[in-house]
C-alpha cells in the first residue's frame, strides 16, 4: 500500500504502521525509562545516606523539568524537524541516563535529571503528535489505545527489570540506556514520513493549555491521581489493615486495569459523536470508585475488583483525553497542543502527590480516598459546565 506524503494524515481507514511503530517505540523507551529510573535513583541515594527531602526534592525535578522543556518542544521541532528531534532527545537521554553511574557528586544529579527527563519529555510530546497526526479519524481511538496500552506497559516493565537488575554496577544504568536508544531505530527508519511543522502555532503556548479545556483536564487528573494514588495507595492500604504484600497486589490490579482497558476504552470513543461525554461517564465512576475505598477496608476482593475497573477509568482519561484533543486540531497547532497536554499532566505528577499526603495528615487514612475524589469532583463540575453553557465540542 502506498504511504501518504511527509505531513499528511493517513487514510481514513489506514493504519499507518511506519509512524505507529516509531511513536510506540518512543513512548515504550519512555515507560521503560521512567518506571527503571525513579526507583532505581531513589534506592542509591537512600543507600549514599541522601536524606528524604533531599530525594523528594530531586526527584521532584522530572516533573519541573517537564513543566519547562514542553513549551519549547513544539518551536524546536519546527526548526529542526520532528524525527530529527527525537533522534537527538533519545541520545540526550540515553547519555543522562548512563551519567548517573558516573557522575557521583549528588548536586550534578539535579542538571541531570533535567537533561533526563526534559529529554524524554520530548519524546512523550512528538511522539503523541506524530501518532496523533498520522492516525486515521475514524479509528484514532484504537490508535490511541495501543499507544496508551503500550504505555502502561512500559511503566510496568520499568520495575521488573530494576527488580531483576538491581541497583549495584553499571548494568542497570546501560540496560535502561540501551532501551532508550533502540527507539532510534524506528524513528530513523520512518524519518521521511514523520508530520512536517511548516507554520509556528500561532497562540502563546498557555492559550493551548485551556484551548481544548475537557482534554488538557483530564490529563491533569490522570497525572494527579496516578501519581498521587501510586505513590501513597501504599500507606493507605496498610494502615487500612492490608499486610505490605496485599497492598502491593492491589496496585498490581489496578495496573492491570491501565493495561486491558485503554483499548477498548479507545475504540468506543470511535464510535461516540463526542468524546466530552465518554471523559465524563469515566470521571463519575471515578468518583464513586473513590468515595466507595473506606468502605471496602474489610475486603481485599471487593477493593480489588473496584481498583481494577477504576484503574481503567483512570488510565481512559489519558488515552480518550488525547484523542478528543486530536480529533479537534491539527497541524502546528495539534503539536502545541500536545506539548500543553504533557504539561498538564506535569503539573498532576506534581500537585497529586503533595494534595492527597496533606489530606492524609490532616483528615486521617480516608484524606487519601477524599482527596482523589475531590479531583475527580472538579473534572465532573467542569464537564457539566461545558456541556450545558458550551455545547462547543471543546
Amino acid at each position: 500500500m502506498a504511504q501518504p506524503p511527509s505531513g499528511t494524515i493517513a487514510p481514513v481507514d489506514d493504519i499507518h504502521w511506519p509512524s505507529l511503530i516509531a511513536a510506540v517505540s518512543a513512548i515504550s523507551a519512555v515507560g521503560i525509562a521512567i518506571g527503571l529510573g525513579l526507583p532505581l535513583l531513589s534506592i542509591i541515594m537512600e543507600k549514599r545516606g541522601i536524606s528524604s527531602t533531599m530525594i523528594g526534592l530531586n526527584s521532584a525535578m522530572a516533573g519541573l523539568a517537564s513543566m519547562a522543556v514542553a513549551p519549547f518542544t513544539t518551536k524546536v521541532a519546527h526548526r529542526y524537524g520532528i524525527a530529527n528531534t527525537m533522534l537527538w532527545a533519545v541520545l540526550l537521554s540515553a547519555l543522562s541516563a548512563l551519567g548517573f553511574y558516573y557522575i557521583e557528586n549528588f548536586l550534578m544529579w539535579f542538571p541531570l535529571r533535567v537533561v533526563f527527563h526534559g529529554a524524554i519529555t520530548v519524546l512523550f510530546v512528538l511522539s503523541e503528535f506524530w501518532i496523533n497526526a498520522t492516525a486515521p479519524p475514524k479509528r484514532r481511538g484504537l490508535v490511541l489505545g495501543i499507544y496508551g496500552t503500550v504505555l502502561s506497559l512500559g511503566f510496568a516493565a520499568g520495575p521488573l527489570l530494576f527488580s531483576i537488575l538491581g541497583s549495584d554496577g553499571i548494568l542497570p544504568f546501560a540496560v535502561g540506556a540501551g532501551v532508550i536508544l533502540l527507539a532510534a531505530i524506528p524513528i530513523f527508519l520512518a524519518r521521511n514520513e514523520s508530520p512536517d511543522l511548516d507554520a509556528k502555532p500561532e497562540l502563546h503556548f498557555m492559550r493551548y493549555v485551556f484551548l481544548v479545556p475537557t482534554a488538557t483536564a483530564a490529563v491533569f487528573i490522570f497525572g494527579a491521581v496516578e501519581s498521587g494514588g501510586l505513590s501513597l495507595f501504599p500507606i493507605f492500604g496498610t494502615r487500612a489493615g492490608f499486610t505490605e504484600s496485599e497492598a502491593a497486589l492491589l496496585l498490581t490490579v489496578m495496573g492491570l486495569g491501565n493495561v486491558i482497558f485503554q483499548i477498548p476504552l479507545g475504540m468506543l470513543s470511535d464510535r461516540m459523536k463526542d468524546r466530552r461525554n465518554l471523559l465524563a461517564l469515566m470521571t463519575v465512576i471515578g468518583l464513586i470508585g473513590a468515595l466507595c475505598l473506606p468502605l471496602l477496608q474489610h475486603s481485599w476482593w471487593l477493593m480489588a475488583v473496584v481498583l481494577l475497573f477504576w484503574g481503567g477509568c483512570v488510565s481512559g482519561l489519558y488515552t480518550v483525553g488525547l484523542s478528543h484533543l486530536g480529533s479537534r486540531l491539527t497541524g502546528a497547532d495539534l503539536a502545541a497542543a500536545n506539548a500543553a497536554f504533557i504539561f498538564s499532566y506535569a503539573v498532576g505528577t506534581v500537585a497529586g502527590p503533595q494534595a492527597i499526603g496533606a489530606a492524609m495528615d490532616v483528615t486521617g487514612n480516608d484524606g487519601f480516598a477524599w482527596s482523589i475524589a475531590g479531583f475527580f469532583g472538579l473534572y465532573v463540575a467542569l464537564s457539566v459546565f461545558r456541556l450545558v453553557f458550551n455545547p462547543k465540542r471543546t
